[in-house]
């Protein structure tokens, strides 16, 4: 879904893709120091927005969603997110408010309030 998006842009968008830039779980210490974790959160800097592609596991964003969010931290102040959802079922659809929420009071974030939430009948095998 992300790919699909970022080749639908006519602007400047970058994917960063964590099964090919894999970063660190966050530790709350040695870990904002590491080399990956400086360039992503530069890039998280500079972004004007993100549109987090997430899966959903047992009703919530998965643990690499709320990991970007430690390692951005400060960095995610007033930037404006959007989601993609890829979830098994549909009764999970609002799995991602917790992960919206914290990203509204902790951050300040402007939320896109319509996201995309697909389950696996919404793709072509």
């Amino acid at each position: 879904m992300a790919k699909y998006l970022v080749d639908s842009f006519e602007k400047d968008v970058e994917l960063f893709d964590l099964q090919k830039n894999p970063l660190p779980m966050c530790d709350g210490d040695d870990c904002y120091d590491l080399p990956e974790v400086l360039d992503f959160r530069k890039k998280i800097k500079n972004a004007e927005g993100i549109i987090m592609a997430i899966p959903v596991y047992n009703f919530n964003a998965s643990s690499g969603a709320k990991n970007i969010v430690e390692l951005g931290g400060r960095m995610l102040y007033d930037k404006t997110f959007g989601f993609l959802c890829a979830a098994g079922g549909r009764n999970s659809y609002m799995s991602v408010m917790s992960l919206a929420n914290s990203l509204m009071l902790d951050f300040r974030c402007y939320i896109i309030p319509k996201f995309v939430f697909a389950t696996k009948n919404d793709f072509e095998e």
